[in-house]
């Protein structure tokens, strides 16, 4: 289907991305089952089939692979005429140590791997992070020298998909007797330090507005990863699905939310972040995920029952910001 899609449309497509959130897929699909396709351990979710243990990691093996070899065919067949470029989106959330106890580092660090460096580590330096090698041992798959030579270096850019930051902290546990891949973290998560909590919320209950997490981990990539051309491709804040007409219209808290991250957002690029573009989530309130149409997320407000469109503040702010003179 891609190979029809660089043939078809090559010539006007110019970004192109091999999957949207690959880590969703392989951790809310396959060490809880909240995501389709529902497989986990019974320890760990409601499925009929499944283990979390070894499962994630084999659906991430496989593709990081489809999409090197995406990359590959890409690069082999349409590139040098179609002048386009490939790449793959990845959702990121910043973990901030807790405390500054080194159990609270390390607990912080290895989110960060099992999160982002899952995917981005083997792309951008053909292996796994050490930190996953050494917890996970041999149930993580290993790449054969043949798939490193296609899987390292395969992306012109990266998108990161950012909305938040938690605190993470070491629980300080004993190895659990079935293994699962969020297991695997021995992380936990805090939204509150000393009583404080991180940020305020949007409606999602995972959702909080700390702008200065997306500077920290725009830094993080490009310290860790060589500065990879990169590309925010999903940011924003929810509001309730069944929030009243003027109340969606009005909505300064999310004009806000833009104003901090994209605050953040050039302080990053003004230390040296190579980031080339942003992308709002999302301009249309729309179907989201689970959650349907109980949240909103678009900067134009869209009546469900009839379709129609109207643009609520923060469009407004946007078209301001986008025209106003230099």
């Amino acid at each position: 289907m891609l190979y029809f899609c660089f043939k078809t449309f090559g010539d006007r497509v110019k970004n192109w991305m091999t999957f949207n959130e690959p880590r969703v897929i392989a951790a809310l699909g396959y060490d809880t089952g909240f995501f389709a396709p529902g497989r986990c351990s019974k320890e760990y979710g409601n499925c009929t089939a499944g283990n979390s243990g070894t499962e994630p990691y084999i659906v991430a093996h496989n593709l990081i692979l489809s999409h090197a070899s995406a990359v590959q065919r890409y690069r082999d067949k349409y590139q040098e005429k179609q002048k386009g470029r490939i790449g793959i989106l990845l959702d990121f959330v910043w973990y901030e140590p807790l405390t500054r106890s080194k159990a609270d580092n390390y607990a912080a660090q290895r989110a960060r791997d099992f999160h982002i460096g899952w995917f981005i580590h083997p792309i951008v330096y053909g292996e796994y992070p050490r930190t996953l090698q050494n917890i996970v041992g041999n149930r993580l798959p290993k790449f054969t020298k043949e798939e490193v030579k296609i899987v390292k270096g395969s992306i012109d850019f990266v998108g990161i998909n950012i909305y938040t930051t938690y605190y993470v902290y070491d629980p300080h546990q004993s190895k659990p007797k079935v293994p699962g891949f969020q297991m695997d973290w021995n992380a936990k998560f805090a939204y509150a330090k000393n009583g404080v909590p991180i940020g305020p919320r949007a409606y999602s209950s995972w959702l909080y507005n700390v702008p200065w997490g997306l500077y920290k981990a725009l830094i993080y990539i490009k310290e860790h990863y060589g500065n990879p051309t990169m590309i925010l491709s999903e940011n924003g804040m929810d509001d309730p699905g069944n929030v009243t007409f003027a109340k969606g219209l009005h909505d300064t808290t999310r004009i806000n939310y833009y104003k901090g991250y994209l605050t953040q957002l050039k302080k990053a690029v003004d230390d040296g972040a190579n980031l080339v573009g942003y992308h709002a989530w999302s301009l249309l309130d729309n179907f989201e995920w689970r959650l349907g149409y109980t949240s909103r997320f678009g900067i134009v407000y869209v009546d469900f029952k009839t379709l129609k469109r109207t643009p609520k503040l923060s469009a407004y702010w946007f078209k301001q910001l986008l025209t106003k003179k230099k």
